[in-house]
C-alpha cells in the first residue's frame, strides 16, 4: 500500500524538499490584464468592457472565466454592472499599483484581505478581552517599531507584520496566530505594495495609516471589544481602499 510517509519521502531528494509551484488561475490573469487595462488608462473611469463574449474572444477563454474575473473587479470596486448596458469602469487604482505587483497577483491579494478582516477583526475583539500585561506590552513595541520605521521613511513590512502578529497572539487563541502564519507570505506581499503606496503619497497618509494601528491598539488596551473590532475592519477595509483607488488617502 502507498501511504502518506512514503508519499513524503519520495518528494524528498538529498535533503530537499520540493513543493508545488503556485498554479496561476485564469481567472487571476484575466483579472489582472483589465486591471493594467485600468491602471494604465486605456479603459477609463466611466468606459463600458467589451461584452463578455467579445472578452471570450479577445482573450481565448471561456465564459465562466470571463464572469470570474468580472465579479472580482467588481467585489474590488473597479468595475460596476449597469442593467441592460454592460459593465463599466468605477474607480482607477493608483499607478503604482502595478509596478510593486504583477497585475495578476493582485486579485490574490484582496482576497486576501477580505479573509484577513474576517479574522482578524475577531482577534482583535478577543485580544480586547483576554490581553496579558505582558501581550500588551508585546503590542506596544510593535506599535512604536511600527511608527519609527514609517517616520523614518523605511517599509515598515515586517514591523507591521508584527503588529498584527501581536494582537493575534494576544487574542488567547492558537488558531489565530496560525492562520496568520500559514498566509504570512501573502499578507507581505499585501503590505509591501499597500506601503510602499503610502510611501509615495503625502505625510498625512503615512499619518493616517500609523493613526489607524493606533486606533487598534487603544480600544484592546481599553478593553473595548466593539471597538477594537471596528478599528481592525476598519484599517483593513482603507487598506483596500488605498490599493484600489487613486482618489483615496492622496
Amino acid at each position: 500500500m502507498f501511504t502518506p510517509i512514503q508519499a513524503a519521502n519520495e518528494e524528498q531528494v538529498a535533503g530537499l524538499i520540493f513543493t508545488p509551484q503556485r498554479k496561476e488561475r485564469l481567472g487571476d490573469k484575466l483579472y489582472g490584464q483589465i486591471l493594467q487595462q485600468i491602471v494604465s488608462g486605456v479603459l477609463r473611469e466611466g468606459d463600458r468592457l467589451p461584452s463578455e463574449n467579445q472578452m471570450c474572444q479577445l482573450f481565448n477563454v471561456s465564459r465562466p472565466v470571463v464572469r470570474q474575473a468580472l465579479l472580482r473587479l467588481q467585489a474590488d470596486g473597479l468595475v460596476a454592472p449597469r442593467q441592460g448596458a454592460g459593465t463599466f469602469v468605477q474607480k482607477r487604482p493608483p499607478e503604482g499599483l502595478t509596478r510593486f505587483a504583477e497585475p495578476s497577483d493582485v486579485s490574490e491579494m484582496l482576497r486576501c484581505v477580505e479573509l484577513r478582516m474576517a479574522v482578524e477583526s475577531q482577534a482583535a475583539a478577543l485580544a480586547a478581552l483576554r490581553h496579558t500585561a505582558s501581550q500588551l506590552a508585546d503590542l506596544e513595541t510593535a506599535l512604536n517599531a511600527f511608527r519609527t520605521e514609517m517616520n523614518t521613511g523605511n517599509l515598515a513590512v515586517s514591523a507591521d507584520f508584527a503588529f498584527h502578529h501581536a494582537v493575534a497572539a494576544a487574542s488567547g487563541n492558537v488558531l489565530f496566530l496560525q492562520v496568520l502564519q500559514t498566509l504570512h507570505g501573502l499578507i507581505e506581499r499585501g503590505m509591501t505594495v499597500a506601503l510602499s503606496l503610502t510611501r509615495e503619497g503625502s505625510p498625512e497618509r503615512a499619518k493616517r495609516v500609523f493613526d489607524e494601528h493606533y486606533a487598534i491598539y487603544r480600544a484592546i488596551e481599553q478593553r473595548d471589544m466593539q471597538g477594537a473590532e471596528l478599528a481592525m475592519r476598519y484599517h483593513l477595509d482603507r487598506l483596500r481602499q488605498r490599493v484600489t483607488d487613486s482618489q483615496r488617502d492622496r
